[in-house]
């Protein structure tokens, strides 16, 4: 959001700008990460609850990227630190272009594959991504993309004690020198300057492992965060040799772009700031950046949790469970294409049961590893298109659906990231025989972060439903879900609760 110019404007007089001024005037850390303030007078950018004194409002742009505040000549903030905050849960609210693309660029896209890499899995022209981004978002995607090595060198030199130079190329720079130019430009100071000044905590007893990289990472979480009942769901449907769930913890192994990861997932902080501690051992330190956004977006680490419970308690049937869990979260995904073999294998059947026949696929397909103390990584859809038959049990017509996506995936008919629109991934997952509404639904729920997803074809939920009074009766309980809008994932959640 540019500064209004002219002598006669008054920037309180746009109720965006004034909005974000009270929040940013009431010190409120809910919304932090959800804009940035930058002060022109002072040449730095802030998170909305940064304690110094409240700046004029002539002196202030608001941006929704620390991007947009680098392109506007501003440097991060050295007493707030305002890229260490969740993220904005504007990528997962929003499914348009910009939105996308910031899901990607977390992801680590165009580090690997470069802005027409980028491009291409949007489907427009490297031009058209760059003048929408920037229209959008105050950034290009080149500006977009360095801002997020900064921070992933940030947190790198912040919590851990990898040599300077290794944290240059993890974080995604091509050369030292880039690095230490970037540094210097957004934090004032040098990548030794961070790592003094860092507020570390007691280091990790874990020991490295020959070969690859171990590190101790502190992720921030939105408050309120139920992080208990959602380690909780994930720990229930653990794959043996692949994850382990525990009291409070859950750990797995996961393939990322340059190799294998282990991760195990503990719940910090406090009521007001919550946070996850991630122990992670890489086979490759350059998939930090991957990994950090796959866990967050596992987690559900950036929902608005205050502007979801205060929506959904407005419904006298809801209020209750949200009082009793309040910031409760929708599990994401570290890996789509395991998430389509969850549902289909998951779909009309217990929660055991649907763990035992996928712990019985990754023990005979999943990719043989030694790392972090797990066996497996799950099967690669390839190895699941060959000798599938061997190892799924079930009808037959059930099997070959299985089989064929699995063909589609492997041979790139069937493609899956978090770039993809909701219409389009539903559209792309119902053309395939086998896959039906609340596949694909479960399926956009879990890969995309979609808020907005009711599954009333699921029998357990509609029972949640009844349970509260509630229709349970996919279409009527459908209509009755349209004032849960835009946050109906989340009453789900609710309802699988109960």
């Amino acid at each position: 959001m540019p500064r209004p110019t002219g002598p006669a404007t008054d920037p309180l007089d746009d109720p965006v700008f004034a909005e974000r001024y009270r929040a940013m005037n009431a010190r409120d850390a809910r919304f932090d990460g959800q804009f940035i303030t930058g002060v022109h007078s002072t040449g730095i950018y802030c998170r909305p609850s940064c304690p110094a004194v409240t700046p004029k409002p002539g002196n202030v742009s608001f941006y929704l990227t620390a991007a947009a505040a680098h392109e506007a000549g501003l440097r991060a903030c050295k007493r707030c630190l305002p890229d260490a905050v969740p993220g904005s849960p504007e990528w997962n609210m929003r499914d348009d272009l910009a939105a996308r693309a910031m899901r990607l660029i977390s992801d680590g896209t165009v580090e690997r594959e470069g802005v027409p890499g980028l491009a291409h899995r949007l489907g427009y022209t490297p031009r058209h991504l760059g003048r929408v981004l920037t229209a959008e978002l105050g950034a290009g995607p080149l500006a977009l993309a360095r801002a997020h090595r900064a921070q992933t060198a940030r947190l790198l030199l912040t919590g851990t004690d990898l040599p300077i130079t290794d944290v240059a190329f993890a974080a995604g720079f091509t050369s030292v020198r880039q690095f230490n130019e970037t540094i210097a430009e957004i934090y004032r100071t040098t990548p030794g300057g961070i790592r003094a000044s860092a507020r570390r905590r007691p280091a990790t007893a874990a020991e490295p492992e020959a070969g690859a990289a171990t590190l101790s990472l502190r992720l921030p979480a939105r408050a309120p965060f139920d992080g208990r009942s959602l380690l909780a769901f994930l720990s229930a449907r653990a794959v043996a040799g692949m994850e382990q769930g525990g009291d409070g913890t859950y750990s797995r192994a996961l393939r990322l772009p340059h190799g294998a990861a282990t991760v195990r997932l503990s719940l910090t902080g406090s009521d007001d700031a919550p946070a996850v501690q991630c122990d992670a051992v890489l086979a490759d330190v350059a998939d930090l950046a991957p990994l950090v956004a796959r866990v967050r977006r596992l987690l559900d680490l950036d929902a608005d949790a205050a502007a979801i419970d205060e929506a959904l308690s407005a419904d006298p049937a809801l209020a209750p469970g949200v009082r009793a869990a309040p910031g409760l979260r929708v599990p994401g995904a570290v890996d789509p294409e395991e998430i389509v073999f969850r549902a289909m294998i998951g779909q009309q059947v217990s929660v055991p049961a649907a763990r035992t026949a996928l712990t019985r696929l990754t023990d005979a397909l999943g990719e043989p590893i030694e790392l972090g103390g797990f066996t497996r990584l799950f099967p690669t859809p390839a190895a699941i298109a060959e000798r599938g038959h061997e190892v799924l049990r079930g009808p037959a017509r059930r099997v070959e659906s299985i089989i064929g996506v699995a063909r589609a995936l492997a041979d790139g008919a069937l493609h899956l990231d978090v770039g993809e629109s909701r219409e389009e991934l539903e559209a792309r997952l119902l053309a395939l025989p086998g896959i039906g509404p609340w596949t694909a639904g479960y399926i956009a729920l879990r890969v995309l972060g979609s808020p907005d997803i009711l599954l009333t074809g699921d029998l357990a939920l509609r029972q949640g439903a009844a349970r509260l009074g509630l229709p349970g009766e996919a279409r009527a309980l459908a209509a009755y879900g349209a004032r849960w809008a835009p946050w109906r994932s989340y009453a789900g959640m609710h309802l699988w609760r109960a």
